[in-house]
């Protein structure tokens, strides 16, 4: 592969960039070029795909099983490998014993050469089969890892707005962190460890009954019911442990995660040394628990070595016993004992794995209750897609609330014609923006139907619906990226000249010219290099690229000053022309352009009508836009003159 002067994959000249173009690679280094990129890995386009009905295909039976059974092959000669290497580890005491009964004791130096070239070999063989295994592991590992990260994204995406309302930001992201990476731990090294140490202790055990049964009786016999104890102790002590440290630390970064979204709020309020008082707490629970697990490695582990040091010290003495005897050669009591400790080593590193285990196990907890979590809003298994609409909208008896216990809304009747601009207007807490969530399907209602040109929402895909609908909220989200990228984020093949038109719909093109990049600019994380009004109109840009039939703005001018209004107003007319509409207006000024306004009070519809026709009915919006007439008078008057002392 060749790249043509001036366009290798280091050019410039490209939007937002500077310098001297790219004259291409020189041709005594194409060669070389070419080389390196023919050992470049192949990374085809993501063919991953995301549908609303699709639940996780574990759940609430997620477990280290069902993880890694999907790779079987690979499982199978991890396993392979595990027991070729536990098998080689286990030749050196054999051979010691070999060497000194028949080299030592009959002075025979080819039996002691020989057994030096066996235990050679063995290494040799225990070497490539741990580095094969590890390999393969880490590999298995890393399939895992990536499968239930997105496992983990793809669920996170399934589930409804209120999952998000109850569930703090910090836990959400100790679930995709902290918990995946101590599952990649036990995947990767901690359950190969545990196939080790335990076949290790069966093999061992073999042995030792092969060698001599009275010895084995014994040290089944003193160490194995104590140790039984200890571990069964240890698993439940530890259990409660470490699901604390999960749950503590999933505290910690929920409070990490709120201070700095709100750090600006903080340092306004000066709160700094409040919120450091209360992370120290939240990071004193996190300490506690792990103090507490730390309390139980610490009585667990000394005992089990005393164990074995006890039984080791019982066997060698019965063991000398024998060889005096003339019961047991040297070589069989020194065998016998390395195996001994054998035994005991592998029950030093379980203490050590299981913790890893317990924290596995832990984290396979908290993403199975993720992964078992269904969303609120769910979709039918057989929703068909929804036509394209002309936009009547019907609430017919609709009841819901956040809490079924304390609705919200109360038997909303209300038909929206098709191309009807219709302003919600009310008290806060009335009910007003909850109203274009149900349209928007982010709730389904409790009570009632929400209906699209007769179609119920619940029984179209959820897909199909949002691809109508245009939303803007009253707090506008960017994401980190190109201003380009942000507003057509809903229609992502959107050219450059449908990113203008946008831009000029909502007068939003003497802004970007003035930027150094243009549409290339980068807004950081949230917009916040824009100012809050900036932010506002290209959420709108955002929406008026998506061309949807019906469009919901949750007062999409409130963060705007008066010139940017004047422009969004205008732009809207011509936007909103032939589109449903719903404008959740807390300024009366939007609410008057409406086709018709619906007022809002404790969760009922109030008043339905014009602006006109409501002023002269001398109700609920009568008395709010009096209200707002005498306090505009007043802003307008003439401050009043101080009087004198």
């Amino acid at each position: 592969m060749t790249w043509p002067a001036g366009g290798g994959p280091f050019a410039a000249g490209r939007a937002g960039t500077a310098g001297l173009p790219f004259a291409g690679i020189p041709s005594e280094l194409q060669a070389g070029v070419d080389k390196l990129l023919a050992t470049e890995p192949d990374h085809p386009e993501p063919t991953a795909r995301f549908q609303h009905a699709r639940p996780d295909p574990d759940g609430a039976r997620l477990n280290l099983w069902r993880l890694v059974v999907r790779y079987w092959p690979m499982v199978l000669l991890a396993g392979v490998l595990v027991v070729v290497e536990t098998l080689t580890l286990q030749a050196a005491p054999l051979l010691t014993q070999i060497a000194i009964d028949e080299g030592i004791s009959h002075r025979q130096v080819f039996v002691l050469v020989g057994v030096a070239l066996v235990y050679l070999i063995s290494v040799l063989v225990t070497g490539l089969a741990s580095g094969a295994r590890t390999k393969v592991t880490g590999r298995i590992a890393a399939w895992v890892m990536n499968d239930l990260r997105v496992r983990v994204f793809t669920q996170l995406q399934r589930l409804s707005l209120d999952f998000f309302t109850e569930e703090k930001a910090g836990v959400i992201m100790t679930r995709m962190t902290s918990d995946v990476e101590n599952l990649q731990q036990l995947l990767q090294d901690g359950l190969v460890q545990f196939a080790i140490q335990g076949l290790t202790m069966v093999v061992v055990t073999v042995i030792l009954f092969a060698y001599d049964v009275q010895l084995a009786l014994l040290t089944v016999a003193l160490v194995v019911p104590v140790l039984t104890v200890l571990s069964l102790w240890f698993r439940s002590a530890s259990s409660r442990g470490y699901t604390r440290v999960r749950d503590s630390i999933a505290a910690v970064l929920a409070d990490l995660s709120e201070s700095l979204q709100g750090v600006r709020v903080v340092t306004a309020h000066n709160r700094q040394r409040h919120n450091t008082s209360r992370h120290r707490a939240v990071t004193g629970a996190y300490f506690d628990a792990n103090v507490y697990t730390g309390h139980i490695n610490a009585v667990y582990g000394p005992s089990t070595q005393v164990v074995s040091l006890v039984g080791q010290l019982v066997l060698l003495a019965v063991g000398a016993s024998m060889v005096a005897a003339g019961r047991l050669s040297v070589g069989e009591l020194v065998a016998f004992l390395l195996y001994l400790g054998a035994f005991f080593q592998p029950i030093q590193q379980l203490v050590q794995l299981y913790n890893t285990y317990q924290q596995g196990q832990a984290s396979v907890g908290k993403l199975r209750r993720l992964l078992a979590t269904e969303p609120s809003v769910l979709e039918a298994p057989d929703a068909a897609d929804l036509p394209p609409v002309h936009g009547l909208i019907r609430f017919a008896g609709v009841s819901f609330g956040y809490d079924p216990h304390h609705p919200v809304l109360h038997g909303i009747d209300l038909e929206i014609a098709a191309g009807e601009t219709v302003a919600f207007v009310g008290p806060t807490g009335a009910g007003k923006s909850t109203i274009a969530k149900l349209v928007t399907r982010f709730y389904d209602p409790t009570e009632g139907t929400v209906l699209l040109d007769g179609h119920d929402l619940r029984a179209v895909s959820i897909e199909s619906l949002r691809r109508q609908l245009g939303v803007v909220p009253q707090e506008p989200f960017l994401f980190s990226g190109t201003l380009r990228d942000n507003i057509r984020f809903a229609r992502p093949e959107a050219g450059d000249d449908a990113v203008w038109e946008a831009l000029r719909a909502v007068g939003l093109v003497d802004v970007v010219e003035r930027m150094p990049a243009g549409l290339d600019t980068v807004v950081q994380e949230r917009g916040q290099s824009l100012s809050s009004g900036e932010r506002q109109l290209v959420a709108l840009a955002r929406a008026f690229l998506a061309h949807p039939r019906v469009l919901v703005l949750d007062e999409a001018t409130s963060n705007l000053d008066l010139r940017s209004e004047t422009k969004v107003e205008a732009a809207l007319d011509a936007l909103l022309e032939s589109r449903t509409a719903l404008l959740i207006a807390h300024r009366l000024s939007t609410a008057m352009k409406a086709d018709r306004i619906v007022v809002v009070d404790v969760g009922r519809v109030v008043e339905v009508g014009t602006h006109t026709e409501l002023v002269a009915a001398g109700g609920l919006y009568g008395q709010m836009y009096r209200t707002w007439t005498s306090q505009a008078g007043q802003s307008n008057a003439d401050p009043p003159t101080p009087s004198a002392p």
